[in-house]
């Protein structure tokens, strides 16, 4: 998907939800855990109740790759499903040198057909590269994350007073452009979204940290939006286990119309 078919997409469907497919096992119901792939059909039920509502789907490939073969199985068969009307994110945080980033890059964006993939920038630009090297596809680098231990290294700061989060973001934009690269911008520092869209004016942000994490929507689409909305935010345990009972899909369903109900709000 390309930038102006995601902007399309915001702007028609008045939302700029992401919907995070990280399904927990304990908390798929028991009538789901019976069936071959409940992975995949969880995620099915999930994505048929929440797709009027999202224009992103982002499984965490960690809750995929623990199933073994039939967790990347699901990974795929959920790929499919989606089709081409959705932006696919790949939130695998993979970052290695050239040969091995090539590889990674073939399984998410050949093999796989993900639009997108996180990757974490600390080995520099021979590490990303290889993921920019696929056209329409897109890198997610990670920029400032919403976890307790991103203060351990992302606001160490240079003698120059230039602190890490900010080099990621400056020296990045030398790899890629807006149309190919976005950033993840934990929903939890939302004060420092209005430092981070001076640094990169144009480009998305996805925005982890909504819902269960505690990230406040408003707050972050007034320090993070940009003239073309700017923002995926996503929102995973807060949907798809809104329910841990039959009727879980619906109470997805309930959930992210509710979120994309306050961006219809904020569009308006």
């Amino acid at each position: 998907m390309t930038r102006n078919e995601l902007v399309e997409a915001i702007r028609s469907k008045k939302t700029f939800l992401c919907v995070g497919l990280d399904p927990d096992p304990q908390k798929i119901p028991e009538s789901i855990r019976k069936l071959d792939n409940p992975l995949f059909e969880f995620n099915k039920r999930i994505i048929d109740a929440t797709k009027d509502y999202c224009v992103a789907y982002k499984p965490n490939t960690a809750f995929y790759e623990s199933q073994g073969a039939k967790g990347w199985e699901a990974l795929k068969k959920t790929r499919s499903y989606i089709g081409d009307s959705h932006f696919t994110i790949a939130d695998a945080k993979r970052g290695d040198i050239g040969n091995t980033s090539s590889m990674y890059a073939k399984a998410f964006f050949e093999d796989l057909n993900y639009d997108s993939v996180t990757v974490a920038p600390y080995m520099g630009s021979d590490s990303v590269q290889p993921f920019l090297a696929h056209d329409n596809r897109w890198v997610i680098l990670l920029a400032l994350t919403s976890n307790r231990g991103a203060d351990d290294f992302q606001f160490f700061s240079a003698k120059d007073g230039e602190r890490l989060f900010e080099k990621v973001l400056k020296t990045s934009q030398k790899w890629g452009s807006n149309e190919n690269m976005m950033y993840v911008v934990g929903a939890t520092r939302p004060e420092k979204l209005k430092e981070i869209r001076a640094l990169a004016p144009n480009y998305f942000l996805l925005v982890p940290g909504v819902g269960a994490q505690g990230g406040d929507l408003k707050a972050v689409c007034e320090y993070g939006m940009n003239h073309d909305v700017g923002l995926l935010i996503n929102s995973s345990r807060g949907i798809i286990h809104a329910s841990s009972e039959d009727d879980f899909d619906m109470a997805a369903r309930e959930a992210a119309k509710r979120i994309a109900q306050q961006m219809n709000e904020i569009l308006s």
